[in-house]
C-alpha cells in the first residue's frame, strides 16, 4: 500500500501538473495576443461562405456535445483507480471539482473495470450516506446498489468470469466511471455523525477479484492531504478557451477518444464524426482556424448563458434533468460548468442564484447585507438537510473567510427560526448586529454566487421554488 509521503508526492505532482498548464498559458497569452489579434483581422470569415457556415455549425455541435469530457479526462487521469479515496477536510483549497459540498464526507475512485472486476465492501453503520455512478458525460446510471453494508463484485460490460458465492454481482454498463459515496455529516435529526462518518468512510474497502480469490488483505480508504485536489481543472479550461481555443480544440478531440470516455451513441458519434473530417488532424487554413478558435469561444459563452437563462421569476436556477439528459447535450454541458458530478433529482435538488429578487449580481463590496427569508411553508421539505453554501462566482470554488463557515444547513447548531416557523440567512462579508451567528453566511467583499442543496428531496421538487435572495 502507498505511504503517507508517497501520496503527498503523488497529490504535489499532479498540483505542479495543473500549474505547469497554466503557466505554458500564460505564456502562450504573452507570445501571442497580439498576432492572435493581427490574425484574427486577417482572416475574419465570411458570413454568406456556405464552407465557413458549415464549419461554424460544426465545431459549435462538437463543443457542446463534447465539453464535459476535457475536464473529465484530466479529472479521470489523475484520480486513484479502483482504490477508494478521501480529502482529509474540504476548504477553499479544494478546486479539483467545482461547487464541491461541505454537508458530507466523501469517499470516491475512478472505477476502471476494462481489466478487473472490483470487490468493494460497504461497512454497517448508522450514518446516512448516497452512491453515485457517473460516467465522464456526467450521466447518472443506477447500478443497483444500495448503501446497505454487504461485500459486493463490480463488473464492466465485458465481464464473463464467476462470481464468489455469497458476494453480490452489481453490474456496470461501462467501464469507466466516477464512484462516489457522501456520508452525512448530520443526521435528519441534526445529530452529529461526523466522527462516525470518517469512520466509515475509512473502512470501505476494495481490491480485485483476483486479490480476494487470492486472499489478499483488501485496501482501505485512503485520506489525502488538501493539496492533491487543489489542480482547478475548470479554471485551466478557461484559460486555454480565452487564451488558444484552437488547443482545447485538439485536446477535447484527445478527450472523446480517450478510454475514459463512454461509447458513444448514434447522435454523439455523427457529431464526432463530422468535426473530425473538417478538423482533419489540425491541419486546416488559417481562415478555417480562425473560425473555430472564434466560435469555441462564442460557445463557452453559450453554455454558461444557458445556465444563466434557466432562472425562474425568484432567480434561482434549476435543472430537473440531471444525469438524465436525453438529448440535451446543452443543458449536460452547462451543469458540468457549474456544478459538475452532480446527483440526480431523487437524490438531491439544486437551486443556484448568482442575482437578487431584482436581477441585480450578488455582490458583497459594498458592505451589502442579503437576507434569504423562507416562509415556514418554503423551508425546504427533506429527508437528509438542505444546505446553502457561497461560492465565487468564476471559479465556483469555496469562499475563503476568517471564520472558515462555509454553509448554513438544516443541521446547523444553534440556527434560530422565526416564531411563526419562518427562517432567515443573512448573507455578508461581516456579520450583521443582532444576528445570530448560526444563521449567518459570511461571503467576500466581491461577487458570489449561492447554491442550496436538498438532500433527500420530499414532495413534488418540479413545484417548487425558494424564495428570492433580498438586499436588507
Amino acid at each position: 500500500m502507498p505511504s503517507r509521503k508517497m501520496l503527498l508526492s503523488a497529490g504535489v505532482r499532479g498540483v505542479k501538473r495543473v500549474l505547469a498548464i497554466g503557466i505554458a498559458v500564460i505564456g502562450l497569452q504573452l507570445a501571442h495576443a497580439d498576432r492572435s489579434t493581427a490574425l484574427a483581422d486577417a482572416a475574419k470569415p465570411d458570413a454568406t461562405n456556405a464552407s465557413a457556415a458549415m464549419i461554424a455549425a460544426t465545431t459549435r455541435a462538437y463543443v457542446e456535445t463534447f465539453y464535459p469530457l476535457w475536464i473529465a479526462n484530466h479529472q479521470f487521469s489523475l484520480s486513484a483507480k479502483n482504490s477508494m479515496v478521501g480529502p482529509i477536510r474540504v476548504t477553499p483549497a479544494y478546486r479539483s471539482i467545482v461547487s464541491i459540498n461541505v454537508d458530507t464526507i466523501y469517499a470516491g475512485t475512478v472505477m476502471d473495470l476494462a481489466e478487473a472486476a472490483i470487490v468493494l465492501t460497504l461497512p454497517p453503520t448508522k450514518v446516512t450516506y448516497s452512491i453515485l455512478t457517473v460516467d465522464a458525460f456526467g450521466n447518472v446510471f443506477d447500478t443497483g446498489l444500495e448503501a446497505e453494508a454487504g461485500t459486493y463484485v463490480l463488473t464492466g460490460p465485458d465481464f464473463d468470469g464467476h462470481v464468489p458465492h455469497g458476494l453480490t454481482e452489481i453490474e456496470f454498463p461501462v467501464n469507466a466511471s466516477l464512484f462516489i459515496i457522501r456520508a452525512d455529516k448530520y443526521s435528519s435529526s441534526n445529530v452529529d455523525n461526523r466522527k462516525q462518518a470518517r469512520l466509515f468512510r475509512k473502512r470501505i474497502t476494495t481490491q480485485t477479484l483476483a486479490q480476494y480469490h487470492n486472499g489478499d488483505a483488501p485496501e482501505k480508504t485512503r485520506i489525502l492531504p488538501s493539496a492533491v485536489y487543489a489542480p482547478p481543472f475548470k479554471a485551466a479550461a478557461d484559460a486555454l478557451i480565452k487564451v488558444v481555443p484552437f488547443q482545447f480544440l485538439r485536446q477535447l478531440q484527445e478527450a472523446v477518444k480517450s478510454e475514459w470516455t463512454p461509447p458513444l451513441s448514434k447522435a454523439e458519434q455523427k457529431v464526432s464524426d463530422k468535426f473530425d473530417t473538417i478538423f482533419n488532424g489540425g491541419n486546416v487554413t488559417l481562415a478555417e482556424k480562425v473560425i473555430m478558435a472564434t466560435v469555441m469561444r462564442e460557445t463557452k459563452a453559450r453554455i454558461q448563458n444557458n445556465y444563466y437563462d434557466a432562472a425562474a421569476s425568484t432567480n434561482w436556477i434549476h435543472f430537473s434533468n440531471i444525469g438524465d439528459w436525453g438529448d440535451a447535450v446543452l443543458d449536460r454541458a452547462s451543469v458540468a460548468e457549474f456544478i459538475q458530478y452532480a446527483n440526480s433529482i431523487e437524490t438531491s435538488a439544486y437551486y443556484h442564484a448568482f442575482s437578487d429578487k431584482k436581477g441585480k449580481a450578488l455582490d458583497g463590496s459594498d458592505k451589502s447585507v442579503y437576507v434569504l427569508k423562507f416562509s415556514k411553508k418554503t423551508v425546504p421539505d427533506v429527508n437528509r438537510f438542505w444546505s446553502l453554501t457561497a461560492y465565487t462566482p468564476e471559479t465556483q470554488i469555496l469562499i475563503t473567510n476568517a471564520q472558515k463557515k462555509y454553509a448554513v444547513a438544516s443541521y446547523t447548531p444553534g440556527l434560530k427560526y422565526e416564531a411563526d416557523g419562518g427562517l432567515k440567512i443573512y448573507i455578508s462579508a461581516k456579520k450583521p448586529a443582532g444576528v445570530p451567528k448560526a444563521n449567518w453566511l459570511p461571503v467576500s467583499d466581491k461577487r458570489f454566487n449561492v447554491l442550496l442543496r436538498l438532500y433527500g428531496p420530499e414532495g413534488d421538487v418540479g413545484d417548487y421554488e425558494p424564495p428570492a435572495v433580498r438586499k436588507r
